[in-house]
């Protein structure tokens, strides 16, 4: 087999895993919009606070210590203890629940029934409030995550790969990781949305907020269920992308590649998430191998964004999304 065609092969697959992690940010829009018709721009600092709150809690820092010190002249930084990944992932969720109760009293409880565009807002002033807020409490710099998600080459494939082509693939054991993780959430978050009486409930809400309320659905326990669970998701893809390349700032711009797996999956739908994000990470890995050396390469930063808008012209509900009519 030409040498091409298998690296081609190597290409491909890691598009696929590097699909699954723009998925799991998308997922976390996919929740917050279907259940209350927000566009939820804060679910990238959400994915980066919580990754931040994960090493904070894990590394026993102090919260506020920077500006403790600065305050009160002292040199108080770390408790002196560390907890285990499991306990510190238990913490932050607890912490990604206080947080979704707090957004849903402070900010959303006084917007029902507000225009799109004015939730839309709303979400902006909490990325950015969110973003400063995570700053202050845990610190600006690079934090290193590691809850013990296996990483580096996956060796068996790389052994097969080479024994049938004479070339081994590299494909990252924390990406396999996280396909697996990606495919028990969206049938974890499938079943949950059909089958339960919170799920109903939940697309109650999302339909008509008036309505839901008059058949006694409560949306503030919808709305903080919903932001709890959108704040999981965003711990998972936190911890995904911060083993991967760190606790950073940019970890917040994940949520720039979402969108364009959103209009691909369409905003509704769970698997359409997972679908879409596997067509952008594929699609743009197989053009920049193909198309990128003819034109200059540096295809991946533009190329999600063309297709994106191919789809809003032609289809703009996505391949899974619910087509809206509207009769005047």
């Amino acid at each position: 087999m030409p040498e091409q065609v298998v690296f081609g092969m190597e290409v491909f697959l890691n598009g696929l895993m590097a699909g699954v992690l723009y998925a799991l940010v998308a997922l976390g829009f996919v929740l917050i919009y279907k259940a209350s018709g927000i566009f939820n721009y804060a679910q990238g600092v959400m994915a980066l606070f919580s990754a931040m709150t994960l090493v904070g809690v894990m590394n026993g820092q102090v919260p506020f210590s920077h500006l403790i010190n600065a305050i009160f002249g002292t040199e108080i930084h770390h408790f002196g203890w560390h907890l285990p990944a499991l306990a510190g992932i238990l913490l932050t969720m607890g912490i990604m629940v206080i947080l979704a109760w707090l957004v849903q009293k402070v900010i959303f409880k006084h917007l029902v029934n507000q225009a799109p565009i004015i939730l839309f807002m709303a979400t902006i002033g909490l990325a950015y409030f969110m973003e400063g807020f995570g700053d202050l409490m845990w610190g600006g710099e690079i934090k290193k995550l590691d809850v013990g998600i296996p990483q580096g080459i996956n060796l068996w494939i790389d052994e097969t790969t080479f024994n049938i082509f004479d070339y081994g693939f590299f494909i990252d054991n924390l990406d396999i990781f996280a396909t697996v993780v990606a495919i028990f959430l969206v049938f974890a978050l499938v079943a949950f949305a059909q089958y339960t009486k919170q799920g109903r409930a939940m697309r109650a809400v999302a339909d008509d907020h008036q309505a839901a309320l008059s058949v006694g659905v409560s949306l503030n326990f919808i709305w903080v269920m919903v932001w709890s669970l959108a704040g999981f998701v965003a711990l998972i893809a936190g911890i995904m992308w911060g083993t991967k390349s760190g606790v950073q700032f940019s970890l917040s711009l994940i949520a720039l590649k979402a969108l364009p797996v959103l209009m691909l999956g369409g905003f509704t739908s769970i698997p359409g998430a997972i679908v879409g994000g596997l067509i952008i990470g594929v699609g743009e890995k197989m053009f920049e191998f193909l198309v990128g050396p003819l034109i200059g390469g540096a295809t991946e930063n533009w190329f999600a964004y063309v297709l994106a808008l191919l789809f809003l012209v032609f289809r703009p509900q996505g391949l899974f999304g619910e087509k809206i009519i509207e009769r005047v």
